[in-house]
């Protein structure tokens, strides 16, 4: 396999690893409201529990702490950018599609083109912060990462402090 396509299959495994543990680190509580309880500072708050948590379990350095920072900032763009203003639940923007009689197709596609114009928009810069973070790590780190992706999803219990 080409080099930049285990690259960028690393990068994207590592960006679902951050996210995972940015949403992981919340648990169960707090899903009442309009966004499942996940306001801006809550988020916040997860995204520094998140950083300290793989940040010490990789024993990261300043210069890679930042890069991790530069990649989580990157990340909650990417959520921004994919919520595209909504005020309510994922689920509130459904109920229109389903409101009526048929299911309303003009609206789900340009919903789904919303989504995608914000992933393409906001992808590469995601990407990129993953690929400069990942490439920072010295080789027992970029070990860690992949030994916890190893293990499919049965390693986030150990990532996030509950195992």
């Amino acid at each position: 396999m080409k080099t930049w396509i285990k690259r960028t299959l690393i990068a994207t495994a590592s960006a679902a690893l951050l996210l995972g543990g940015l949403t992981a680190c919340g648990g169960h509580g707090g899903r009442h409201g309009p966004d499942g309880g996940w306001n801006e500072a809550r988020i916040t708050e997860m995204r520094g529990k998140a950083i300290e948590r793989i940040g010490s379990k990789l024993e990261l350095d300043a210069a890679q702490k930042a890069k991790l920072e530069t990649l989580a900032d990157a990340l909650l763009a990417q959520r921004q950018a994919l919520r595209g203003g909504m005020s309510g639940s994922p689920r509130d923007a459904l109920k229109p599609l389903i409101a009526g009689e048929k299911f309303d197709r003009a609206q789900a596609q340009a919903l789904l083109q919303a989504k995608t114009a914000a992933v393409q928009g906001q992808g590469p810069k995601v990407v990129e912060a993953l690929a400069d973070f990942y490439d920072s790590l010295k080789p027992a780190q970029q070990a860690q990462v992949r030994a916890m992706l190893d293990k499919r999803g049965h390693g986030w219990s150990h990532w996030n402090g509950r195992g």
